[in-house]
């Protein structure tokens, strides 16, 4: 991306968002991309960063572990590795095997899913492989330690076997030597050390003649005397030998392992570039983390609609101090290329204006930024800004002038992917005369098709914009009645700078800005006053709006719980219904398991029994007395609809019902203990005892007065 000017990176604070993003860098290789960070213009590229970036921020969020962490810095040994002749030490190789283990566990990563999962992260080793040799190759000579092992070669294992027993003969022999010198007094408290790889013995410097040696040297102060013992010379020697042809062995295993990993050594600069790239995406996912950052949508368009935007710096600074950030909502597109942003000083324009510049920076540098997720980003082939005062000692310009030659470049230069941002268009001039230059400004930006940001407290821009197609007015919102900034972007309408209303706020006497009032001519001041009225009433709209919207809410809520309780009871009463027919049902398979056991053992009895005749009778009774039983409920439940039983002995006239089969009739005539009834048309003589006294139900009454 072309940048003007060069303090531009400075000014939009991305040279701070760099040093955050170096605090979370592990290796050398992140910490140089970090602080080099590239400004992308190629969509490809930006999005192949942010979707790497979005899918290691997943898999910290969902606490998935992948193998980063371990950090190396070993490009020096690495580029050694491939010069001819080098020779590696070795504990290089143990950082080498480490390097080799660590991409073989990220390649073990990304088997089976996890490579469609995250295909992002996946591509950074999409064009290398993992190389086994290398690791078996240090292996066969190189242990944890990082010490060149015994078997690494024949000469080396049988070299450390001779030496071994010669370091046992030299300890054998000393231990006599130093207990001789003991008993005789002339061994110091020390005893015994080493001096030029040498084994001597501590001797009192006044005895120093008494034993035969080599002498290696005094103590500081000269009492203590450090001998070899004649006896030892030769075993020292043997030793120191062996010692020597041990190192010259272990250098040439080291420098023939040198020459076999050197045919991997652009492979292993590959590995440790892969590392420090993932280090590199680790460190933008953690600050994406901290900043509550999310993956905007991408288009090739220039676009710019961010929603919920924070500035990244103030977001972390009001969080760490437990303060809220207000998000700010800002779209530039096609018909909306530049907004102009008005309202009282301190009222939050210029961190607005910063915000949307230095989110655009971020991400076309392929880092998730602090929007909601619905937010849509373009990409923008030049960045312009102008904030602040560009007063020149050096060139003799004054803030006008230097002002002025900013905007030059800007409409020379300008073009349909160039975004903007210039803080207070048309200052340090006379009101009248700057805002009509910024005017000209405006409408040659606006026929160059660039996008931007513009804040100013000229009248004239503010009815400039309201009128010319492709310029939004935007105002940041003032509670005037508690004479405090909002720190609100408000899109649509101009807004007031408040000049008298911040004057009464700080204390300024009331004479002296009554006396203001009358120096400011009618039209601005009654026009400004508007401003001010339009601005209180739309953030009462909005208030209003608000408690609508929270009313609405609640009684969608409430709607929502309504209709769960009635489908509960719905689904209650279709349980009950179940559970009856199912009881029904369960009556019902019960009768017929118990008709098919005595039928069974009929049956079992038929075939037994020599008198067939008896089992096909109980079969018959079985058979139609379940079917008489199952008409006489039928007779009963007819007869309970209609009948009511009466307690009493019955009487000549009464109504009675036979209790065998439940039929009704009318009592003729008592003979002893039988009695004569009426059914219908035919008497018939039952016991006295089989009846009983019936009355008609209310209902049924009325209808046989009315049948008769």
């Amino acid at each position: 991306m072309k940048i003007y000017p060069q303090s531009a990176i400075h000014q939009l604070e991305l040279d701070k968002i760099k040093e955050l993003l170096q605090s979370y860098c592990k290796t050398s290789y992140a910490l140089e991309k970090a602080g080099e960070l590239r400004i992308h213009t190629r969509i490809e590229y930006i999005s192949k960063e942010l979707n790497q970036t979005h899918e290691f921020k997943l898999v910290i969020t969902t606490g998935l572990y992948f193998p980063n962490d371990l950090a190396l810095n070993i490009m020096k040994e690495l580029r050694l590795l491939g010069i001819p002749g080098a020779t590696l030490k070795a504990p290089d190789f143990l950082e080498i095997r480490k390097l080799a283990e660590n991409i073989k566990d990220i390649f073990r990563w990304f088997e089976a899913e996890r490579k469609l999962a995250y295909p992002g992260l996946s591509e950074v080793i999409s064009q290398t492989h993992y190389e086994k040799a290398i690791i078996d190759a240090i292996d066969r000579v190189i242990n944890e330690n990082g010490e060149v092992i015994d078997s690494a070669s024949e000469s080396l294992a049988s070299i450390r076997i001779n030496l071994s027993r010669k370091r046992n003969e030299l300890r054998r022999a000393f231990v006599r030597i130093l207990s001789k010198l003991a008993k005789a007094g002339y061994v110091a408290e020390t005893e015994e050390a080493f001096l030029n790889g040498r084994r001597v013995v501590a001797i009192f410097a006044e005895n120093k003649r008494q034993v035969k040696g080599i002498l290696h040297g005094e103590s500081d102060t000269r009492r203590t005397s450090f001998i070899e013992p004649e006896e030892t010379i030769g075993l020292n020697n043997d030793v120191f030998s062996l010692e020597h042809e041990e190192n010259r062995e272990v250098l040439r295993i080291l420098r023939e392992l040198t020459g076999k990993l050197s045919a991997y050594s652009s492979l292993l600069i590959i590995y440790h570039n892969i590392l420090g790239e993932y280090d590199f995406i680790s460190a933008k996912a953690k600050l994406a983390i901290d900043m509550s950052a999310n993956l905007p949508m991408l288009t090739d368009r220039p676009l710019v609609r961010l929603e919920e935007a924070y500035h990244p710096l103030l977001f972390l600074y009001n969080k760490k101090n437990q303060k809220p950030t207000i998000p700010a909502w800002i779209e530039l597109n096609q018909e909306k290329r530049i907004l102009l942003i008005s309202g009282p000083n301190a009222g939050g324009k210029t961190v607005t204006l910063k915000t949307a510049g230095l989110l655009q920076l971020m991400v076309q540098s392929g880092m998730l930024i602090p929007v909601h997720p619905h937010s849509e980003l373009g990409i923008f082939k030049q960045l312009m800004i102008h904030i602040g005062d560009t007063q020149s000692i050096e060139f003799e310009l004054s803030t006008y002038s230097s002002h002025l030659i900013h905007m030059k470049y800007f409409m020379e230069n300008a073009n349909g992917r160039t975004l903007f941002f210039i803080d207070e268009l048309g200052s340090g001039s006379d009101p009248n005369l700057g805002g009509a230059f910024a005017e000209v400004i405006l409408e040659e930006l606006i026929r160059k098709h660039a996008f931007g940001i513009v804040t100013t407290h000229y009248l004239n821009l503010k009815v400039m914009a309201s009128k010319t197609l492709g310029i939004m007015n935007a105002a940041m919102a003032f509670d005037e009645k508690n004479l405090q900034p909002l720190y609100k972007l408000v899109t649509g309408k101009p807004g007031s700078s408040y000049t008298f209303s911040i004057a009464e706020r700080i204390g300024l006497e009331p004479n002296l800005i009554q006396k203001a009032k009358n120096l400011v001519d009618e039209d601005h001041f009654r026009l400004d006053k508007l401003l001010n009225r339009t601005e209180q009433d739309l953030q009462f709209i909005d208030k209003e709006k608000k408690e609508l919207q929270e009313i609405m809410k609640e009684n969608e809520r409430l709607k929502k719980e309504m209709e769960t309780i009635m489908n509960r009871e719905r689904h209650q009463q279709q349980l009950e219904l179940h559970k009856h027919q199912n009881k029904i049902t369960e009556d019902r398979i019960a009768y017929l398991k118990d008709m098919e056991r005595k039928l069974k053992q009929i049956l079992f009895d038929w075939r037994k029994s020599e008198d067939k005749n008896q089992a096909m009778s109980q079969m018959q009774n079985l058979l139609f007395r379940q079917k008489e039983k199952q008409v006489n409920e039928k007779v009963k439940k007819k007869f309970e609809q209609k009948y009511t039983e009466v307690v009493g002995e019955a009487k000549t006239g009464d109504k009675v019902m036979m209790k065998k089969n439940h039929q009704v009739g009318l009592l003729k005539e008592i003979r002893g203990k039988k009695a004569i009834v009426q059914i219908g048309l035919l008497p018939i003589t039952v016991d006295l005892t089989d009846l009983t006294v019936v009355r008609d139900k209310p209902g049924e009454e009325k209808k046989e007065r009315e049948n008769n």
